[in-house]
């Protein structure tokens, strides 16, 4: 295993109930930003890609029903009938029997649907004639693949392009109502073969243009997210997926900032990636960079600070929070400050460090213990000082995180009142 890997903690994991929209949220932020390393590593696999496109298929069969396409027209000279004019205005029935989405490495996806097909409801006219009507046409045997690929606009955001496309259709029967329709029902065939080829050159052209129509929303597409009223996260990659034939991976800054300031750490991400596994649909790995971010941004806004007082200490512990319980520790306790309740506040001195190592994660943090007396005018005053340093490592599992060990040293109290004589305190670990 490498240094790089060794520095940053993976967590994997499959993740079956995504949505649909996951999944093409996940393919679809693509952007590049150059020079920087990512804070999470996110891996689509193709077992994932499967997944999300068996939830996906029913969802746009039923939404392709009801969605108002362009207008199909044109203008057919079908002997011995002559020009014969068609509009198409709706999908009366639409069926995605077969379909599939693959890998293209280096460049992005390929969707593919087979023997599909489509009911439409149009109206017809012939042309220099004033006879005019509707008919029912339906599309068998519909065969569409299109190879996308995925850039960055330079922003954050992604922009996809259709590489190529290919379109065949098998068969078409039409059924014409209204004016003249017996007589045209007679050249049925003749119509049919006209309509398929002109149908089967406009296809590729309104996926392609579909696909196109994608960017002025994934232009929209927010790269970052409030966190609480301290802390906001940016998600954008920071650089292009890579492909191969079994996955993509992709690279997600991962960082932590201020509400509304984006100051830098004084650390920055080391390079990692994600061990050389596909079985499961979703791997994500997180390098120390975005936790410690995080606690970079808490500790600057002061957020970690807890006051810790007697009602939060469950009332079956015969240990409670006043001056007789620590007066067993510190005898002047009880003298100066008699059968007065007190108050913790928990505060850390310097910015928690998180390293990750293989299978395990270590928190280490400085901070201070202050208690105070609560005054029966509810005024604080203030007890002793406990400076202490706390080490706390997790084993890390697929699903969950393991407690291991703890360290905490409490070092030399101040008692406020008499610093010359204040005891040492407790070291426990």
């Amino acid at each position: 295993m490498g240094s790089h890997e060794k520095s940053c903690h993976r967590v994997l994991s499959a993740l079956p109930s995504m949505s649909p929209c996951c999944w093409l949220a996940l393919v679809a932020l693509i952007p590049v930003t150059l020079g920087t390393n990512p804070g999470v590593e996110v891996r689509l696999t193709q077992t994932g890609l499967d997944y999300g496109r068996q939830l996906g298929i029913a969802a746009i069969q039923q939404k392709l029903k009801s969605i108002k396409i362009p207008d199909i027209s044109g203008t057919q000279h079908v002997s011995p009938i002559g020009k014969v004019q068609y509009t198409f205005m709706q999908i009366v029935k639409v069926g995605l029997p077969q379909s599939a989405v693959g890998l293209v490495p280096g460049t992005g996806i390929t969707l593919s649907i087979n023997n599909a097909f489509i009911s439409l409801h149009g109206n017809w006219r012939v042309k220099y004639l004033k006879i005019i009507g509707s008919f029912d046409l339906n599309v068998n045997g519909l065969t569409i693949s299109i190879t996308i690929a995925i850039k960055s606009d330079g922003t954050g955001r992604p922009a996809v392009s259709a590489v190529s496309c290919g379109a065949s259709i098998a068969s078409v029967s039409i059924k014409f109502h209204g004016g003249a329709s017996w007589l045209y029902n007679l050249f049925t065939k003749f119509i049919e073969k006209a309509l398929r080829s002109a149908l089967q050159k406009q296809i590729c052209p309104l996926v392609v243009d579909a696909v196109s129509d994608l960017n002025p929303y994934l232009k929209t597409l927010n790269v970052e997210a409030q966190v609480d009223k301290y802390a906001e996260i940016e998600y954008s990659m920071v650089s292009s997926p890579t492909v191969s034939k079994s996955s993509i991976d992709l690279s997600l800054k991962g960082e932590f900032y201020s509400i509304g300031k984006h100051q830098e750490p004084p650390f920055s991400p080391i390079a990692f990636s994600l061990p050389p596994q596909v079985n499961n649909m979703l791997y994500m790995g997180m390098s120390a960079f975005t936790a410690n971010s995080a606690a970079f941004v808490y500790d600057k806004a002061g957020a970690l600070s807890l006051y810790v007082t007697d009602d939060m200490i469950p009332q079956s512990s015969p240990l409670r929070l006043n001056t007789k319980t620590f007066g067993a520790f510190i005898p002047q306790l009880t003298k100066l400050f008699p059968g007065l309740m007190m108050k913790l506040l928990v505060k850390t001195v310097k910015t928690p460090i998180v390293t990750f190592k293989p299978n395990n994660v270590t928190i280490q943090a400085t901070g201070t213990v202050t208690a105070y007396a609560i005054q029966p005018n509810a005024t604080l005053s203030p007890l002793f000082v406990l400076n202490l340093v706390c080490g706390k490592d997790a084993m890390m599992k697929n699903y969950g995180v393991v407690r291991k060990k703890k360290n905490l040293k409490l070092f030399k109290c101040h008692l406020h009142r008499r610093p010359a004589s204040a005891p040492n305190c407790l070291l426990v670990k």
